[in-house]
């Protein structure tokens, strides 16, 4: 029984590691409601240079970085350029506020079960706030980019 138990644990943890998604892998087809409450498919964003950003309301860390972000989205969204911020918030009514006060113009997503929501498994959150870029083709080539990873992106 003890031997049973240890290869039900190592093969659960062998799919669980194969799930988080790693560079070079596609941009997932995860459906997502927005901010007004219509659902979108992160595969739709395909074919720009996409920031997926983990976020949520109560994370101070995440809210300083949109302070950062929403003036980098505004001066390269142009450029074939996309943010989708996914937040781990579990009261919705506290992530619309937010958007709302941080004026996050770019696509915002909720997946409001915390870091046992099914994109933040499988995308392998640990913390916040957490990024992921995407080249035009739909290739995973960063986590945690710096801005100036993102704009060698952005220039090819």
């Amino acid at each position: 029984m003890k031997k049973i138990v240890i290869i039900l644990s190592i093969v659960f943890n062998l799919a669980t590691a194969n799930a988080q998604i790693k560079t070079g892998d596609a941009l997932p087809n995860v459906q997502l409601n927005n901010d007004k409450d219509v659902a979108v498919t992160l595969e739709s964003f395909k074919g720009k240079v996409v920031l997926v950003d983990f976020w949520a309301s109560w994370c101070g860390p995440c809210r300083q970085a949109n302070k950062k972000l929403v003036p980098f989205y505004n001066a390269h969204k142009i450029e074939n350029f996309e943010i989708v911020g996914i937040s781990l918030d579990t009261n919705k009514a506290k992530w619309i506020a937010a958007i709302e006060k941080d004026k996050l113009a770019y696509p915002q997503l909720i997946d409001a079960k915390g870091f046992d929501a099914k994109t933040a498994l499988l995308f392998g959150v640990e913390g916040l706030p957490s990024s992921y870029l995407f080249d035009v083709s739909g290739k995973l080539v960063a986590t945690n980019p710096t801005e100036e990873i993102i704009l060698t992106f952005l220039k090819k």
